[in-house]
């Protein structure tokens, strides 16, 4: 029997070369499958591709990506309308229902590999059909991964850089080294399909996938897991074997700000391995708005987090959720003087002063009955349940705030610049003396950088 034709899509993945499209190939060619891999971020659909195509796999990690897929999959559907299609990851089990309406027949989140291998051999053994699958195949089971195998995609010069404070490129890989995470923060799409569990990826996996990476020329890694001290030990030894082999190398980690606290004796690991930075998802600094989201910290440990890493000497890069329902516009101006106050305003993504809280579907948040009173109908575009803020004012800063974001950014501002329109456009808006049309044009400033950073922002 000819072996089965796969076609593995990503469409967005924070600019990094798709984990999510070399972990499952490794896995289903050495079930025998012809696999073709297509990153939608980087190429153009591959016609002849997707027409070869008997079974096309869409990886959905995030929400963006989902989006776009599910464009992609109606241009796809009309090139080949005999194909199976399969989604897998993150946020394929939360729009379950969307994605069957697209014409998905199985989808896959958790621990996918072994599942998107087991659908090889079934269309092997079962007349090249899927077999039919009743709900989404969500499997935490222990895997012992392969070595990813990023044949055929774009090469990492392609992907986002790392910017040094003195002006200097590298080149970036990207890697994960656990997946899903102990915690249950409320507003995060780890937390639906994960449900305080996560998966180690073994040592000399993640160790040989960077050898090859570093091989491709990649000067530093990322690391993509949700919380890279959520298995505190294996991640210490993995980057101290990193720092090992390559000293060189410079890598980033994401930790929560609470294991930053619990584990801060391994901080000077970090620093002494060559961690370039580390981002932590503080999302606010208003202790309601925290302990609504479940985070786990307060402002003031976010402050005590900020002295241990100017003590250690290592960079923090705080990420929010600036916009909430439960923000005014004076909460919003506090949060801007204390990023100012306690000096972080370089260590600030400005993407990050724009975003807006996200109510995917499962979401914890739909728990609380104070977010069910003010959530609308899910809207099937934005993948998402809509919500006004009770004052429209904040909804119009917000709107006035991301746009004027990426217009600066795109005039290669500096994070000084962008944060000081951000604060000067806030307190208009408090002042009540707004009118964005005759706001003042904008001077194109040189970009400059004091901490490193991704070109790529994080987004969502």
């Amino acid at each position: 029997m000819s072996a089965v034709n796969v076609l593995l899509i990503s469409t967005y993945e924070l600019g990094r070369q798709p984990f999510g499209l070399a972990s499952p190939a490794a896995w289903l060619r050495a079930e025998g499958a012809e696999v073709a891999c297509l990153d939608l971020s980087q190429q153009e659909l591959d016609e002849p591709r997707v027409r070869a195509a008997e079974l096309i796999a869409f990886y959905l990690p995030m929400h963006t990506a989902t989006r776009i897929a599910l464009s992609a999959m109606q241009r796809v559907r009309a090139l080949n309308p005999a194909a199976q299609l399969c989604a897998y990851g993150l946020y394929a089990p939360l729009n379950a229902d969307l994605l069957r309406q697209a014409g998905v027949s199985a989808i896959f989140g958790g621990e996918f590999e072994s599942a998107l291998a087991s659908a090889v051999r079934a269309i092997s053994t079962n007349g090249r059909k899927l077999p039919p699958q009743a709900q989404a195949n969500v499997s935490l089971d222990r895997l012992q991964f392969r070595v990813p195998d990023r044949t055929g995609l774009p090469p990492l010069s392609k992907y986002a850089r790392l910017v040094m404070p003195d002006g200097s490129l590298r080149t970036v890989g990207y890697t994960e080294a656990s997946r899903g995470c102990k915690h249950l923060c409320r507003h995060c799409p780890v937390v639906p399909v994960y449900n305080g569990k996560f998966r180690v990826v073994q040592r000399d996996v993640v160790m040989e996938d960077i050898r090859r990476q570093v091989a491709q020329g990649a000067a530093h890694i990322t690391f993509g897991d949700p919380d890279f001290f959520n298995g505190v030990t294996h991640a210490v030894e993995l980057v101290r074997a990193l720092h090992c082999e390559f000293p060189q190398r410079t890598y980033d980690v994401t930790i929560k700000v609470e294991h930053l606290l619990k584990h801060a004796v391994h901080l000077a690991t970090l620093r002494d391995t060559g961690c370039a930075f580390v981002t932590t998802a503080v999302e606010s600094l208003d202790d309601r708005v925290l302990s609504i989201l479940d985070k786990g910290h307060t402002h003031a440990d976010f402050v005590r987090v900020v002295s241990l890493f100017r003590q250690v000497g290592l960079i923090l890069a705080p990420t929010f959720v600036a916009f909430t329902p439960w923000i005014t516009l004076q909460g919003y101006a506090e949060l801007l003087d204390s990023i100012s106050d306690i000096g972080l305003v370089e260590n600030v993504a400005p993407v990050q002063l724009a975003i807006r809280l996200l109510i995917p579907a499962g979401s914890r948040l739909l728990a609380l009955p104070e977010v069910r009173s003010l959530v609308g109908e899910f809207d099937r575009t934005a993948l998402s349940y809509r919500w006004q803020h009770p004052d429209s004012r904040v909804d119009h800063l917000q709107r006035e705030v991301e746009r004027r974001v990426h217009v600066l950014l795109a005039g290669s501002h500096d994070r000084q610049t962008i944060f000081e329109q951000v604060r000067r456009l806030t307190r208009q808006f408090i002042a009540g003396t707004v009118d964005p049309s005759q706001l003042p044009p904008i001077p194109v400033i040189p970009s400059r950088a004091t901490v490193p950073y991704l070109t790529e922002p994080w987004y969502c």
